[in-house]
C-alpha cells in the first residue's frame, strides 16, 4: 500500500499567512491520519522577495503550533542542480526550448492582444516546430527557457475538494521554466519537487488551480505518476475580500503576540470550511482521527470570524490549570512591565479572571493593574462619585488601615461603611472598581480588594479623592 506523503510548501515572501497555516493543517492532519509523511518545503526561488526572516517565521510558527514535519525543511534554492538536470532532459527531448523574446516585445504583444479583445499570451515565435524557420538569435540577449505545452486537448484532474476540473490546453501559455537570470520558476520547481519527494497528495489553496494543469503537463512530459490534487477555498474577511498575505492580522505570529493559544488557532482553522457533525471544540488528535477524506470540506470561500476565534480561545484558556497559565503569563508580564508580584496572589488573580478574558494578553493586562497604578479614569469617576460617596471613600481609608486584610473581614467592613452612610453596595463598589481596575464590572469587590496589597488600595483611593478635589 502506498504511503501517504503530503507537503506544505510556503514561499517566504511575507507574513506567515493564516491561510497558509490552514493549508498546512489539513496536509499535516491527512498524513497523520494515515501514519504517513508530512514534508516542509520552502519555495524560495523568488530571490528578490524571499527573506531569511520570513523563512524563520514559517519554521517558528510551525513549531509553536505543533505542526511537526517528518522531512525538511527543503529549500528550492539548494536544488538548482537537480532542476537543470531535468531542464536539460526536457530540452534534449523537445519538451522545452530557448525563447529570446524581450520583456518589451512581450509587453507590446500583450497590449495589442488586449486592444483587439484577445487573451494576452505568448505568440510562440521561438517554439520549434517541423519545417518552421526561427528568427535570428539577438546579440547579447539572455534567453528564457519555456516548456512546450500541448497545443490541443484538455488537462483534467479529479480535484479532491472541488471535483472534476478540466482546462483546455489552448488556454495555457508556453510556460517560462527558467528566467533570463538562470533561476528556474515556481511551477517547474514545484512539479519536480513533488515528483522527487514522492508526494501523493497536493493540498493547497484554490489560487493555485491555474498552476495545476501546467504542473500536470510538465509531469506528463516526464512520464511520471501524478499526485492527487485538492484545492482549498480561500479565506475571506468580513467584507468578503481575500485576506491579504501582507496584512498584520493575517500573520499567525500576530495571534501569538496577542495571546491566542495554539489549540484555539488549530481548532478554529480546522472548522473554517470543514465540519464533523456538530462538533465545535475538539483536540488536534481528534481532528486527525476524523480527517480521513475531503468530503466534508466546503467548496466555497470561508469567512474569518474573529469573535468565534476569541470564543474558542476563551474555551481553551478556561481548560488550562492556573499553574500552566501562570507559566504562559509570566513572560508576557516581563516584556510589558518590570513588576514585583506575589506568586500565590497571581494564581488567585488568574483563577478569578480566566473565565472573563479572551486572550492571554488581556489576562496579563489585568494582572499588571494589580501591581502597577493605571491612569485614573476621572471622567468615569465623576459619573459615580457624589459628595456622600466621597465621604464613604474617606471612611474606607480609615477602616481599611486597621483591619485584617482578608475577604470576609473586608466584606463586614464594607457593610458597616454602607450602613453608616445609608448606601447600597453598588454605589460604593462601582467607584472602587474604577479606582482599582478602571473597570465597571469585576467579581465581588471584597474579593478584588483582598487580592490587592493593602497599601496600594489606600494609595489609589487617596489619589482618586485628591484628583476629584482638584477638578
Amino acid at each position: 500500500m502506498t504511503i501517504v506523503r503530503t507537503r506544505f510548501a510556503p514561499s517566504p515572501t511575507g507574513n506567515f499567512h493564516i491561510g497558509g497555516i490552514r493549508t498546512a493543517l489539513f496536509s499535516w492532519a491527512y498524513a497523520r491520519h494515515f501514519n504517513g509523511i508530512f514534508i516542509l518545503r520552502i519555495e524560495d526561488t523568488d530571490i528578490n522577495r524571499s527573506t531569511l526572516s520570513a523563512t524563520q517565521a514559517i519554521i517558528n510558527g510551525m513549531k509553536w503550533l505543533g505542526l511537526n514535519y517528518d522531512e525538511g525543511p527543503f529549500y528550492q534554492t539548494k536544488r538548482i542542480n537537480r532542476y537543470f538536470e531535468i531542464i536539460n532532459n526536457l530540452l534534449s527531448s523537445g519538451f522545452a526550448y530557448y525563447c529570446y523574446s524581450s520583456i518589451e516585445e512581450i509587453e507590446l504583444l500583450r497590449k495589442k492582444q488586449r486592444s483587439s479583445g484577445e487573451k494576452p499570451r505568448y505568440n510562440r515565435i521561438w517554439r520549434p516546430e517541423p519545417g518552421k524557420i526561427l528568427p535570428s538569435i539577438p546579440i547579447n540577449r539572455k534567453p528564457v527557457i519555456r516548456f512546450k505545452n500541448p497545443l490541443y486537448g484538455d488537462t483534467t484532474w479529479n480535484d479532491l475538494i472541488k471535483g472534476k476540473i478540466t482546462i483546455s490546453n489552448k488556454e495555457l501559455d508556453d510556460l517560462v521554466i527558467v528566467r533570463s537570470d538562470g533561476i528556474p520558476t515556481y511551477n517547474f520547481c514545484a512539479a519536480i519537487d513533488d515528483w522527487d519527494m514522492k508526494i501523493t497528495h497536493v493540498i493547497r489553496g484554490d489560487d493555485h488551480i491555474n498552476n495545476t494543469p501546467r504542473q500536470i503537463n510538465i509531469l506528463k512530459a516526464l512520464r511520471v505518476t501524478l499526485p492527487f490534487y485538492g484545492h482549498l477555498p480561500m479565506i475571506i474577511d468580513s467584507n468578503k475580500i481575500k485576506i491579504s498575505k501582507r496584512k498584520e492580522a493575517a500573520d499567525i505570529m500576530y495571534y501569538k503576540k496577542k495571546g491566542f493559544l495554539p489549540e484555539a488557532i488549530l481548532n478554529y482553522l480546522a472548522r473554517l470550511g470543514w465540519s464533523h457533525g456538530n462538533a465545535e471544540t475538539f483536540s488536534i488528535k481528534q481532528f486527525c482521527y476524523w480527517f480521513s477524506d475531503f468530503k466534508h470540506l466546503s467548496k466555497s470561500p470561508a469567512q474569518f470570524n474573529l469573535k468565534k476565534l476569541e470564543w474558542l480561545n476563551n474555551f481553551y484558556i478556561k481548560s488550562y490549570d492556573d499553574q500552566k497559565l501562570l507559566s504562559l503569563i509570566q513572560p508576557i508580564i516581563k516584556k510589558r512591565k518590570n513588576i514585583k508580584y506575589n506568586t500565590l496572589n497571581l494564581l488567585k488573580i488568574i483563577s478569578l479572571f480566566k473565565n472573563r478574558i479572551t486572550t492571554l494578553t488581556e489576562l496579563a493586562d489585568i494582572i499588571i493593574i494589580f501591581y502597577s497604578t493605571p491612569k485614573l479614569h476621572t471622567e468615569l469617576l465623576k459619573k459615580y462619585i457624589t459628595d456622600i460617596i466621597k465621604l464613604a471613600l474617606v471612611e474606607c481609608i480609615l477602616q481599611f488601615s486597621n483591619i485584617t486584610w482578608e475577604k470576609q473581614i473586608l466584606n463586614i467592613t464594607l457593610k458597616k461603611i454602607l450602613e453608616k452612610f445609608k448606601l447600597n453596595m453598588p454605589q460604593l463598589a462601582m467607584p472602587l472598581r474604577i479606582i482599582l481596575l478602571n473597570k465597571l464590572q469585576t467579581p465581588s469587590i471584597d474579593l478584588i480588594l483582598s487580592l490587592f496589597n493593602r497599601n496600594i488600595v489606600l494609595d489609589r483611593i487617596k489619589n482618586a479623592i485628591k484628583s476629584l478635589n482638584n477638578i
